[in-house]
C-alpha cells in the first residue's frame, strides 16, 4: 500500500514565503538594474505589487498557524514574543548600519543594488514584526470575547485585507484617498484597542514585565517607521513601504501597545489589592474543601490561621482551642516567640475588655474584639472566637506592630473566614459522627441545623424597601440558598440559588456556594462578572454531574435601579405598581457548573430595570412552581402570579406567608414536598 509522507504545513508556508520574498527582490533588482543602465526590461510595477501582497498573505497565514499551535502561552509569553521579534529586527537593522560604517566611503557603499537589497531586508523584517504583533494583539483583544468583539475584529481583518490591494488603485502615490483610508484604519484600530480585559489578571511582577516589553515594542515600532521613511526618501524607484496595509499596521501596533502600556502602568497601584482579593477567594475555597472524613480538624484550623494573617496583613498570630477541661490550649503559632505570646496574653488578662471577652463560653452579639495593646513590639490585637454549633471551639489571635492596624474590611473578611472554618469543622464532625455511629437519621437532623445556619435570619435592607425570606427542605437538609449583602447605605446585593439534587450532597454544595458568595461579593463586581467568577470557582469543586442555578441582583436605592443576571434560575416575578401589572422577567443564562471553560460568560446576560414605590420583587426556587397536588398537577407559574396579584397590597412578610400558604393548600397538608421550597419577597416603599 502506497504511503504518503507527512506534510509539514508550517515548513511549506515558511519556504513559500521565503521564495516569494526572493522573487520580489529579484524583480525589483532587475527593474533597478534596467533603470541604472537606461534599459527598458518591460517589468511592470503590478508584478511587484502582486508579489508584495502574496508575501503579506503568506506571513499572515504562517504566524496565524504558529500562534494557534501555542495556545498554552500566557499573556506575558505572548507580549515577550512580540518584543523579542522587535529586538531581532532592531538587531538586524543595526548590523546593516555597522556594515555600511565598515564600508565607509568605498564605491560599494553607494551601490544602488546593494542598498536595494538591504531595503528589501528591512521591508521583510518590518512586515514580519508588524503582522506577528497584530496577530498577537488579536489573542489579547479576544480574551473573554463576546459577539461584538469578535465581529469588530473580523471587520478589521477584512479592512486590512482590502487595504493590501489598494496599491492597484492609487499606484503607490500618497494622495487624498490614501490618507482617508489610513485615517479610517487608525480610527477602527483605536476602537478595538480598548479591549484590555486581560490586564487585571496580571500579577504585580507580570505587570512590570509587560510594561518593559511594551516599551520595547513601542521603541521598535517608532524606529522601524522612521527607518522605513528614511529608506523611502532615498529610494524612489522601488516603493514598498508607502503601502496602506503596512502603514495601517504601524498605527494599530503602536496604538494598542501604547494603550496597554499606559493602562498597565496605571493599574500598578491596584495590583496588590486584586491579588489580595484573589488570594482570599482561593483561601475561602480551601477552607470549604480542606476537611474530609477521617482527617484531622487541625488541617482546616492551620489554613484558617494562614488565611486570616494574609487577609489582615498581621505580623503574628496564634490559635487557642478549648480542651476537655474547658481550658485554652495553644494549637498553632505564627511569627511570635513563646515569651512575647505570654507577655501579650498577660497584658490582655489585665484589661477587663479582653478578660471578659475571653471568659465567654456562649455566643453573644459581639463576634470579635479589636483593641490596642501596650506591648513593646505589638501595638494592636484582634481576637475572633470560633463557634461550632454554638459551642466555643477556640480563639484566633492576630497581632500587628502598629496601632489601630485592623480596618473594617479586614475585620469582615477575617470573621467570614472564621465562619466558613466553623462550618467546615462542623460538617467534618457531622460526617465522622455519621460514619462512626451509622445513625443516618441523627446525622441528618444535625446537618439540618448546620444547613439552617447557612441561611440568614435577617436580610439587609434600608428605609426604601422591606424584604423577607422563607426556606424549607424536602428532606432534613436541602440545597436552596438565599442571602443579602450591604455595600453601603444605598447599595445591596441579593442572591438566590438552587443546587441540583437533594439531601446531604446538595446541602454541602450549598455551603460551597455560600463561601463563594461571601468571597466574591466583597469585590463589588457587576452581576455578570460575579457569576462568571463564581462559575470558575465552583467548577473546580462541584462534581461533573452537578450544577447550581442562581440569580444575582444589585439594588441601588439612590438610583432606584435593579441590575441582575440569571444563571439558569427561575424567572423573577415582578409587580409594576405604576402599570398595575404583574409579569415574569425573562433573561437568558446558563447554570453554574454546566459549562466549565472561558466561553461561559458569553452565555450570561445582564439587565437593569428601574423600580417605583409599591413595586414588588418575588424570588423563588423551582420547588414552589413545580410542587404537585394529589392529582399530579403542578402549582405552576400562573398560580404564583395570581397569588401576587391577590395579595399585592399586603406587607412583604404577610405576602410571603400568603404565597407559602397557597402552595400548602394546593399541595395538601398531608403531602410531602417533592423539592425544597425557598422564597424571598421584596417590596419597595
Amino acid at each position: 500500500m502506497l504511503k504518503f509522507p507527512n506534510i509539514n504545513i508550517g515548513k511549506i508556508l515558511l519556504l513559500v514565503t521565503v521564495l516569494t520574498w526572493l522573487g520580489l527582490l529579484f524583480v525589483d533588482l532587475l527593474r533597478l538594474f534596467g533603470t541604472v543602465n537606461r534599459m527598458n526590461l518591460g517589468i511592470a510595477h503590478e508584478i511587484t505589487w502582486t508579489l508584495e501582497i502574496i508575501f503579506f498573505i503568506l506571513v499572515y497565514l504562517f504566524y496565524t498557524r504558529s500562534i494557534d499551535r501555542n495556545e498554552q502561552n500566557n499573556f506575558i509569553q505572548l507580549i515577550w514574543r512580540a518584543a523579542s521579534t522587535g529586538l531581532m529586527v532592531i538587531g538586524a537593522a543595526f548590523l546593516i548600519r555597522i556594515f555600511y560604517i565598515v564600508l565607509d566611503d568605498t564605491r560599494l557603499s553607494t551601490d544602488p543594488l546593494l542598498a536595494n537589497f538591504f531595503y528589501h531586508v528591512n521591508f521583510g523584517l518590518t512586515s514580519l514584526f508588524l503582522i506577528s504583533c497584530a496577530l498577537l494583539w488579536k489573542k489579547l483583544i479576544l480574551y473573554q470575547k463576546n459577539k461584538n468583539t469578535v465581529q469588530q475584529w473580523q471587520i478589521y481583518e477584512v479592512m486590512l485585507f482590502v487595504s493590501m490591494f489598494y496599491v492597484y488603485f492609487n499606484q503607490n502615490t500618497f494622495d487624498f484617498t490614501f490618507l482617508f483610508g489610513l485615517v479610517f484604519l487608525i480610527i477602527f484600530g483605536v476602537i478595538i484597542s480598548v479591549n484590555l480585559k486581560w490586564i487585571p489578571y496580571l500579577t504585580f511582577k507580570d505587570k512590570w514585565k509587560s510594561i518593559l516589553f511594551f516599551a520595547i515594542i513601542l521603541i521598535t515600532t517608532s524606529f522601524l517607521f522612521m527607518q522605513s521613511m528614511s529608506y523611502q526618501s532615498h529610494n524612489a524607484e522601488i516603493n514598498l513601504m508607502d503601502n496602506l496595509f503596512l502603514i495601517g499596521l504601524f498605527g494599530f501596533v503602536f496604538i494598542y501597545s501604547l494603550f496597554s502600556f499606559l493602562v498597565t502602568l496605571f493599574n500598578l497601584p491596584t495590583s496588590s489589592v486584586f491579588e489580595q482579593k484573589l488570594t482570599e477567594a482561593i483561601n475561602f475555597q480551601k477552607l470549604s474543601q480542606s476537611i474530609q472524613p477521617g482527617q484531622s480538624e487541625t488541617q482546616v484550623l492551620d489554613i484558617l490561621v494562614d488565611s486570616c494573617m494574609s487577609a489582615a496583613y498581621a505580623d503574628a498570630s496564634w490559635l487557642e482551642i478549648v480542651d476537655e477541661e474547658n481550658q485554652l490550649q495553644i494549637l498553632h503559632q505564627r511569627f511570635i516567640t513563646n515569651k512575647d505570646r505570654k507577655e501579650v496574653k498577660e497584658l490582655m488578662n489585665k484589661y477587663k475588655t479582653f478578660s471578659t471577652f475571653l471568659n465567654q463560653r456562649s455566643p453573644t452579639t459581639i463576634d470579635h474584639i479589636n483593641s490596642p495593646v501596650e506591648h513593646d513590639l505589638y501595638k494592636s490585637a484582634l481576637i475572633v472566637p470560633i463557634w461550632v454549633n454554638k459551642h466555643l471551639l477556640g480563639y484566633i489571635f492576630l497581632l500587628k506592630e502598629v496601632k489601630n492596624g485592623f480596618n473594617k474590611e479586614m475585620l469582615n473578611i477575617v470573621t467570614t473566614f472564621v465562619g466558613q472554618a466553623s462550618i467546615s469543622v462542623e460538617n467534618h464532625r457531622l460526617l465522622n459522627e455519621a460514619i462512626k455511629n451509622e445513625r443516618y437519621k441523627e446525622e441528618l437532623k444535625i446537618a439540618q441545623r448546620v444547613q439552617r445556619s447557612l441561611l440568614p435570619s435577617d436580610l439587609h435592607h434600608n428605609e426604601h424597601f422591606d424584604i423577607f425570606g422563607f426556606s424549607e427542605a424536602a428532606d432534613e437538609v436541602g440545597g436552596d440558598y438565599y442571602e443579602t449583602y450591604q455595600f453601603d447605605e444605598n447599595r445591596f446585593a441579593l442572591i438566590i440559588g438552587d443546587v441540583s439534587g437533594k439531601g446531604l450532597s446538595a446541602a454541602f454544595n450549598m455551603s460551597q456556594m455560600k463561601g463563594v458568595f461571601h468571597s466574591l461579593v466583597q469585590l463589588d463586581l457587576p452581576p455578570k462578572e460575579f457569576l462568571a467568577k463564581a462559575n470558575n470557582a465552583l467548577s473546580s469543586c462541584l462534581a461533573k454531574n452537578l450544577f447550581i442555578t442562581t440569580t444575582y441582583y444589585l439594588i441601588d436605592t439612590s438610583k432606584s435601579s435593579i441590575t441582575f443576571c440569571r444563571a439558569g434560575h427561575c424567572p423573577t416575578l415582578y409587580y409594576d405598581n405604576a402599570k398595575d401589572q404583574t409579569d415574569y422577567i425573562t433573561l437568558e443564562g446558563l447554570g453554574l457548573g454546566i459549562l466549565r471553560n472561558d466561553k461561559y460568560p458569553s452565555y450570561l446576560h445582564e439587565k437593569t430595570i428601574h423600580y417605583h414605590s409599591g413595586d414588588i420583587l418575588v424570588m423563588y426556587t423551582d420547588g414552589i412552581v413545580e410542587s404537585k397536588n394529589q392529582n399530579g398537577e403542578e402549582y405552576g407559574y400562573d398560580r404564583l402570579k395570581e397569588a401576587l396579584d391577590t395579595y399585592k397590597e399586603e406587607s412583604p412578610e404577610t405576602l410571603k406567608n400568603r404565597i407559602i400558604s397557597s402552595v400548602y393548600e394546593f399541595v395538601g397538608e398531608a403531602a410531602l414536598p417533592d423539592d425544597d421550597y425557598s422564597l424571598m419577597v421584596l417590596k419597595f416603599l
